[in-house]
């Protein structure tokens, strides 16, 4: 092979971050990058779809007679300002008055409202997830097991630290939105 690498132009540079990993991964690559960890995901259980498609209708309609901000669903990335954190959230919403922090690629900071069905890594969404967004200022964090459709909202205090608002079932209820939504 004259001595040269059969890999050579398969990859120019070593990855040192995760995130760097990630840019390199095909496009689709179901995984997130927490704390600079990077974190693949199986595709979602039927009842998450269900719950996914139900909410989405649901709050498209609500902000399409009430347009004060975008509603966004996965796969679409949020980066996070430190960069060594992005996210695929099932479902969150960009405040017009934030709208700024909306790209091409993605969204660069953190949005007003993220939903996160619970996944079958439940740590992943009830720990990792909520640290992350309380670190980034994520005002409203709705978390929904998707089998018995219990919400649970945590809302950022004046100190920045998340606090659980309410729990209900089959209820999103957005003090951010002024709206109620029954799934």
């Amino acid at each position: 092979m004259n001595g040269q690498h059969k890999y050579k132009n398969f990859i120019s540079e070593i990855p040192s971050t995760a995130v760097e990993v990630y840019r390199m991964l095909p496009e689709g690559t179901r995984c997130e990058v927490i704390f600079n960890e990077l974190i693949m995901s199986p595709s979602p259980s039927r009842d998450h779809q269900k719950v996914s498609i139900k909410l989405t209708a649901l709050l498209f309609q609500f902000l399409e007679e009430n347009p004060v901000g975008e509603l966004f669903t996965a796969p679409f990335d949020v980066y996070f300002e430190n960069h060594d954190s992005f996210v695929q959230p099932d479902l969150f919403v960009v405040l017009k008055e934030n709208q700024e922090i909306i790209q091409k690629n993605g969204v660069h900071g953190a949005p007003s409202i993220m939903i996160e069905i619970i996944s079958t890594k439940r740590g992943l969404d009830t720990k990792r997830k909520r640290s992350l967004y309380q670190k980034e200022g994520v005002k409203e964090y709705f978390m929904i097991d998707p089998e018995n459709k219990k919400t649970i909202l945590l809302t950022l205090n004046a100190s920045m630290v998340y606090e659980q608002t309410y729990e209900e079932t089959g209820l999103l209820k957005s003090g951010i939105l002024n709206c109620s939504i029954t799934f």
